[in-house]
């Protein structure tokens, strides 16, 4: 792995992360980071793909899996968000930090998030700045390309089930506990769960051993930091009924309903 390039790919997450910032002013939505998150990987992996001399099947193949990822999760995200306010979370964050938060939203959530990015791009550094004159694709990267492809269906059926769920008018307000959504409350998060172990599990044997920290980074920010536990943190107090689907339902793996 080519240090001085994986620092040179921080540098362009940092660099987006701003001007993604400067965006949010003029819209006046920070929001507009949750589509910016997938491409900020997107951008290091391009960097390093043409400027890395080496280009063999393995490098491509995971070239391939990380656009793929990328541009229907920030697709994705920036259709569900179109002419919607400024998400409840940013809009809790903006109360809290407020006066000059425009400025303080450059740190606290911009660079937060590209140093966040940073780190879980170690595979994506691991595997495109590889010094190995030919990465062979052998059986780790045939199970991480297996892994991927279950997290990538899963997290994009779930967020398609949501999508069509919430445009029936007779669902407002109510709760999403059928397909994917019956055996867990956040299977989309679990798909992008799977999507990162499987990047990992294709970087080993191009990177250090603690890169493991990428994953186990991304599955921390799921299960308890910025996905289930923040999503969850006042949906009850808005939508009752909810408690019931949290008594019945997984919140993060797959398994059986509690009835």
């Amino acid at each position: 792995m080519n240090w001085s390039l994986y620092i040179d790919g921080v540098y362009i997450i940092v660099l987006f992360a701003a001007l993604t910032w400067l965006l949010s002013l003029i819209l006046k939505d920070v929001s507009i980071v949750d589509s910016a998150w997938s491409l900020m990987f997107l951008t290091s992996g391009i960097y390093y793909f043409f400027i890395n001399e080496v280009s063999d099947l393995k490098t491509n193949i995971f070239f391939g899996l990380l656009i793929l990822w990328a541009l229907r999760l920030a697709i994705h995200l920036t259709w569900r968000n179109w002419g919607e306010p400024e998400d409840r979370r940013y809009q809790d964050i903006r109360k809290k930090y407020s006066p000059n938060f425009g400025l303080k939203s450059l740190f606290i959530i911009f660079v937060f998030q590209a140093l966040l990015a940073a780190i879980i791009s170690l595979p994506v550094a691991s595997v495109m700045n590889e010094q190995s004159v030919v990465g062979t694709v052998g059986l780790m990267e045939y199970v991480a390309i297996l892994v991927w492809s279950i997290g990538f269906l899963y997290e994009s059926i779930a967020d398609w089930q949501l999508a069509k769920f919430k445009s029936e008018e007779s669902n407002v307000d109510q709760v999403m506990n059928t397909g994917l959504w019956r055996n867990t409350r956040h299977p989309n998060y679990f798909g992008e769960f799977l999507i990162w172990w499987g990047f990992y599990i294709y970087a080993f044997n191009s990177g250090p051993w603690w890169i493991i920290v990428s994953p186990l980074l991304m599955s921390w920010l799921l299960l308890k930091f910025s996905g289930v536990v923040m999503l969850e943190d006042t949906i009850v107090k808005r939508r009752p009924e909810y408690q019931k689907y949290i008594d019945i339902t997984n919140a993060f793996f797959p398994g059986t309903v509690k009835e």
